[in-house]
């Protein structure tokens, strides 16, 4: 598939890859060099620049009386300078807009805009009071910002990373939500959280689509008065657990946008580099492999402290970006302010950006190449995740994400509610914990298993309606031929920080070497695996078998008395079987995704990657061997296979930063191509041209040696 990102008969948000944002600070308009970042966008290739606009600081002359103006703006207008310039240079233009907040006179000019508790105090914070999403200020003020910058400078979108106003732990009672809500819902605006209450469960789910109704009218907005193609863009996070925080609905946002801004700007203390190729393929799982996804890169110090003049080491803000690239994200610098004294992160984008247009044809207009879906969805996290999301839902998640990552097993993440869409092309779905289903998503599994497909699925998956309340009956019995008991034994819930944490002193019994099933293979010289979590009860049909039963818990400490108290039970951690359709069925009783995420414990990373193996039969597109932590991901674009190859060996320490790669060799890659035979296979970060070895549908590549990453071409 040609590579048409220099078609100008495309629309903007078609053809632009790579973008750059400077965050303006309120006195940049005294000292910024225009000429000087003319030449950085050069350097760093960029064909896009968002610029900070209006709303809580306005950079530009602005007509409405209450917009602050920067403190060092006088009578500048730079915005428009830096539009000029941008324009001048053949760029495209995005707004930065910050609508969540504004000054004490706005407040007391409107402040019936503003959020208020049950008492009708506002919200406040470093002198800025608090927006309300459902007011006339995003109703009607914000709009007529939208039309007064539009009229003036015509920038091609907006975004706005702050547009999802106040998070889930406020509850607005001013007149407008109240209003709304009661006629909505029927009901009062709850007093405060509590999962129990309908009417609290109730403003969750209406919390998102108050958003997703302000998306629609900023879009309605821009159209008027920019044009088609003039988009207002939000921004959005990633992370599925995290977004819920804020109320943004990623489905419907990718579902509505034809160009997603990702705000994730580096990698965090639970998640490691290989969270970002997973941004890039939840995003376009969610907007389509032919949606462009910027994603802003931080140039500033994160971590455990942040600073935001100092420069982040340079191999941590590259690994981040290569990561980004191998699962389809567009590079996006991000400095903030006009003028720095920490000169040093000035160097850390230009190489990876000079790359990734130097190989830009092989980053887009194609597909991934997995079997494998690692399921996912928004009501599971608000539902069953409730006020412990982190524990309950990011942990087993990140749990199989690490243990897929570490077996170089390809997969994608597919959200609950495209699993029909998704199914010709996987042989195996993943559900981690995935407690709150709508009956319509357990349809579609049982449609999944019942044509073929194979299924891994732990914990309370299903066990939950979308509300997340406990449903009477198991909708997947009838499917898988197991049977919930409703008991739970073990360590259950926020695990202490104390190692001695008696509970969580548990494991799980195997039997002996001759029973033992494949997903147990590696273990022959043991016969307990540590557990350290808790299982659910349940009863199996014939079809699944347990692999392991459950060791409960003993003293720890003192080591005398840390010795098994009971030795056998007959309670199931671990079941399989095939399905009469032909496909396999894993059932982990035991919360091994969970513990996984936890620990990285690698016993429990096997068996995860195991049994994901084994409900595949060992079929899969992609195979690598050789030593390092990898991120593997391949893709199919017309008639060439895609192979991106992520060093991570030693890179995952938290806290910390890379200062480091180690490189790892020799790496070999075999694919499966049924239809397709290589002439040639280039390594594009090396420069090296590789002979590809043929046999029969299997092609295999050898590496000799890969520091950071390689992009293997395959045609």
């Amino acid at each position: 598939m040609a590579n048409d990102s220099n078609s100008t008969s495309l629309p903007w948000y078609r053809r632009t890859f790579r973008w750059g944002q400077t965050n303006l600070t309120e006195m940049d308009p005294v000292s910024c060099d225009m000429a000087w970042w003319k030449q950085y966008w050069r350097e760093t290739r960029v064909q896009g620049v968002i610029i900070n606009a209006g709303g809580i600081v306005a950079y530009y002359p602005s007509s409405l009386e209450l917009q602050y103006r920067a403190e060092g703006l006088g009578e500048r207008d730079l915005f428009g300078e830096w539009v000029t310039e941008a324009r001048s240079e053949g760029l495209a233009v995005l707004a930065r807009m910050d609508i969540n907040r504004a000054t004490q006179a706005f407040y007391d000019a409107h402040p019936d805009w503003f959020v208020v508790n049950a008492e009708g105090k506002p919200l406040t914070a470093d002198g800025r009071y608090f927006s309300c999403i459902n007011s006339d200020y995003y109703k009607e003020y914000i709009p007529e910002v939208l039309k007064e910058i539009i009229v003036k400078y015509g920038p091609d979108g907006f975004t706005d990373n702050s547009w999802t106003g106040v998070g889930r732990n406020t509850i607005c009672h001013c007149e407008h939500c109240r209003s709304k809500f009661k006629a909505a819902s029927g009901l009062e605006l709850p007093k405060a959280s509590d999962w129990n209450d309908p009417a609290y469960r109730q403003w969750i789910k209406w919390s998102y689509s108050c958003r997703i109704e302000n998306w629609d009218l900023f879009n309605q907005i821009t159209a008027q008065y920019g044009g088609a193609d003039c988009l207002w863009l939000g921004m959005v996070n990633a992370n599925p657990v995290k977004t819920h925080a804020s109320f943004c609905d990623l489905k419907e946002v990718g579902e509505r946008s034809r160009i997603v801004m990702c705000d994730h700007q580096s990698r965090d203390s639970l998640n490691g580099f290989e969270q970002n190729s997973l941004n890039g393929q939840l995003l376009h799982g969610v907007a389509g492999w032919d949606a462009i996804i910027p994603e802003s890169m931080a140039n500033y110090i994160r971590g455990v402290r942040a600073f935001r003049q100092g420069s982040m080491p340079p191999k941590e803000t590259r690994l981040w970006m290569l990561e980004g690239m191998a699962g389809g994200i567009s590079p996006w610098y991000h400095h903030v302010g006009a003028v720095q004294e920490d000169r040093r992160q000035y160097d850390n984008a230009p190489p990876v950006m000079q790359w990734h247009e130097e190989n830009e044809m092989y980053l887009y207009n194609r597909l991934p190449v997995a079997s494998v879906g690692l399921i996912w969805s928004q009501e599971n996290t608000e539902f069953y995740g409730r006020e412990d999301a982190d524990e309950k839902v990011a942990l087993p998640w990140h749990g199989f994400v690490q243990a897929l990552t570490r077996a170089r097993i390809p997969f994608i993440p597919v959200h609950a509610d495209h699993i029909d869409r998704e199914a010709h092309h996987l042989d195996v779905l993943i559900l981690p914990d995935l407690a709150a289903m709508t009956d319509g998503q357990c349809e579609s599994v049982r449609r999944f298993v019942e044509s073929g497909g194979s299924l891994v699925l732990t914990g309370a998956t299903a066990t939950l309606d979308e509300w997340g309340e406990k449903r009477s009956e198991f909708p997947l019995e009838a499917a898988i031929g197991l049977r919930h008991l409703n008991e739970t034994v073990g360590a259950v819930g926020k695990q202490s920080s104390n190692w001695a944490y008696y509970e969580a002193h548990n494991y799980f019994r195997l039997p002996s070497e001759e029973e033992r099933h494949p997903i147990l293979a590696g273990f022959e010289k043991t016969d307990i695996l540590p557990f350290g979590g808790y299982l659910h009860r349940v009863q199996a049909g014939e079809q699944l078998k347990p692999l392991a039963t459950y060791i409960p818990s003993y003293p720890i400490y003192p080591p005398e008395f840390s010795w098994v108290r009971e030795r056998e039970t007959d309670i199931p951690v671990l079941l399989a079987g095939e399905h009469a359709s032909g496909g396999r069925i894993v059932y982990l009783a035991g919360d091994v995704d969970r513990c996984y995420g936890r620990t990285h414990l690698p016993d429990q990373g096997d068996l995860l990657a195991n049994a994901v193996k084994w409900a595949a039969a060992d079929v899969l597109p992609m195979q690598v061997e050789g030593p390092g932590y990898l991120d593997c991901k391949l893709y199919r674009q017309d008639d060439r296979f895609i192979v991106h190859v992520l060093n991570l060996s030693g890179a995952n320490q938290d806290p910390g930063y890379l200062e480091e790669h180690y490189p790892v060799g020799q790496i070999t890659i075999s694919i499966q191509m049924d239809d397709f035979v290589p002439a040639s296979v280039q390594c594009k970060v090396s420069g090296q041209q590789v002979v590809p070895e043929i046999r029969g549908s299997k092609v295999t590549v050898r590496i000799d040696s890969i520091t950071d990453h390689e992009l293997l071409i395959l045609e």
